[in-house]
């Protein structure tokens, strides 16, 4: 069984749609603060990896949020779309964007040490800091 899928959805006002060709059926919830603030709460995304589609791109508004990534979102409706590594474009979208979610597992957390403890989740899943994210994946 693969652990990728052709997967696809849309924002909440449907101005914005996207196919994502290698979608992990895993999703991560990350709990930096940088994340914490653009959504109220950890970001729920699923690895797209580079080969998404995006229909309505130009109501797509890009935010600059550090040297190594940017944040998109629709301009209509203020949907998050992802987040996206400049260097290699890897796509990071939220998860509650996808038509179909059925084949999703949450198995991970990031920036475990940044999450707050006013919410925790009962699933038993892999954590990683956030020295141990920017040191397996880069830091600026």
């Amino acid at each position: 069984m693969s652990s990728t899928f052709s997967g696809k959805g849309s924002c909440l006002c449907g101005d914005v749609s996207f196919i994502a060709n290698n979608a992990s059926k895993s999703v991560g919830a990350c709990h930096c603060n940088m994340c914490r603030k653009w959504g109220g709460g950890p970001l729920m995304a699923v690895d797209c990896g580079t080969d998404v589609t995006f229909e309505g791109e130009e109501n797509i508004s890009v935010f600059n949020s550090s040297e190594w990534a940017e944040r998109g979102y629709c301009s209509k409706c203020g949907s998050h779309l992802f987040y996206r590594i400049k260097e290699s474009k890897q796509h990071m979208i939220a998860a509650g964007l996808f038509d179909d979610n059925s084949l999703f597992e949450f198995n991970h957390q990031v920036f475990i040490d940044e999450k707050p403890s006013y919410y925790c989740f009962s699933n038993k899943t892999n954590e990683m800091t956030g020295d141990e994210v920017l040191a397996r994946y880069g830091s600026p």
